[in-house]
């Protein structure tokens, strides 16, 4: 059996590698095509060096643009390339345009198509990513879903053909990179176990306008008084900051450099909890056994919320859910066991059409 990856982005890159293993070990022969729509690959990256990244069979050289000229561009080139190798199934993941042409392509082409991260819904629905989602579920043969929510969510829009509760392939990142975890920032920072917060902010709708970033800013500060506040600050954030001249609201605050994973997991996993408005750390945090105060009006991963892990919030609220001592049970299994990987291979290996 023959399957195209196609990925595009960075956190694709990382999926496609835990999957690339299970691929192997089941004699599935990958091929591995690079849209070029975020090309970054590093390979002195530590996830690079831990999963044996590879350099890509095919790079499709596409580069950034508008949505519309990207995605043809990818469908474009992409064509040609199945065309060349004849697949018996193509693989896409998450939510990008790249994952939307690999999508099209496929359809068109009447090749099967599985979606990795299928059925995560999020509000507001005219935003790119959200309408990616939902098309690439909709042409897709085979729907791996990272949750039981997820499952439901398809459930709603008629689709139940193909679809798989198989967890989510970024527990099984978590649980291979555990062991290389670092914790040198505890000793550098001058930090205690369960007595500092974790805090990340980039979002544009967080950071973009003065009077917003000033309320959250402001509430962090008195967050701060009650617990050291470790800051990994995000460019586009600390340029906000300066452009605004609102440095003074982190002066109690511990802001540092931004953190690679093995460093920021860290942090994560020894701490009391996470402020964010990152998709992927509200998530982590959950894995680490933490829990988040999600800084969004809305998340891709609304199962954590509705079962009171972790909290959406506004600056308002901050305060009062960090000092919220309320004892929640942690929630086990949300994502599966962290065989998600060996999970799909098995069942693409075992797909008849």
């Amino acid at each position: 059996m023959k399957v195209l990856s196609l990925v595009g982005a960075r956190p694709q890159i990382i999926k496609e590698a835990v999957l690339h293993e299970a691929f192997k070990v089941r004699g599935v022969q990958e091929v591995l095509v690079h849209s070029g729509q975020h090309y970054d690959y590093n390979m002195s990256d530590v996830f690079f060096e831990v999963l044996n990244i590879r350099e890509p069979d095919h790079n499709l050289n596409v580069g950034s643009g508008k949505h519309g000229e990207m995605t043809g561009k990818i469908m474009i080139e992409f064509e040609k390339i199945v065309e060349k190798e004849r697949p018996d199934m193509i693989v896409v993941y998450g939510d990008t345009n790249t994952t939307l042409a690999g999508a099209i392509v496929g359809a068109k082409l009447k090749i099967p198509v599985a979606h990795v991260e299928a059925g995560v819904r999020q509000h507001p629905k005219d935003m790119p990513e959200e309408i990616n989602r939902v098309l690439t579920d909709h042409v897709s043969k085979l729907l791996f879903c990272p949750s039981q929510l997820a499952v439901e969510n398809l459930k709603k829009e008629g689709i139940t053909d193909g679809v798989h509760f198989v967890g989510d392939v970024m527990y099984d990142l978590y649980r291979k990179m555990e062991k290389h975890f670092k914790y040198d920032c505890l000793e550098s920072l001058n930090l205690r176990e369960n007595e500092y917060i974790v805090l990340t902010l980039h979002r544009d709708f967080n950071v973009d306008r003065k009077e917003i970033l000033e309320k959250i800013l402001s509430a962090l500060a008195k967050v701060a008084e009650k617990f050291k506040v470790v800051f990994p600050i995000h460019p586009r954030t600390r340029n906000r900051v300066k452009e605004f001249s609102l440095q003074d609201h982190l002066k109690n605050m511990i802001v540092v450099e931004p953190l690679d994973y093995l460093n920021l997991m860290g942090l994560v996993k020894k701490c009391h909890k996470v402020i964010t408005d990152s998709g992927g750390l509200q998530k982590e945090a959950y894995f680490a056994g933490k829990r988040a105060i999600v800084l969004m009006p809305d998340t891709g991963w609304r199962e954590l919320v509705e079962v009171g892990w972790n909290k959406l919030a506004s600056a308002d609220e901050l305060l009062d859910l960090i000092l919220e001592d309320e004892e929640v049970p942690y929630p086990a299994n949300l994502y599966g066991d962290g065989d998600s990987a060996e999970r799909i291979v098995e069942i693409i290996a075992s797909f008849r059409s």
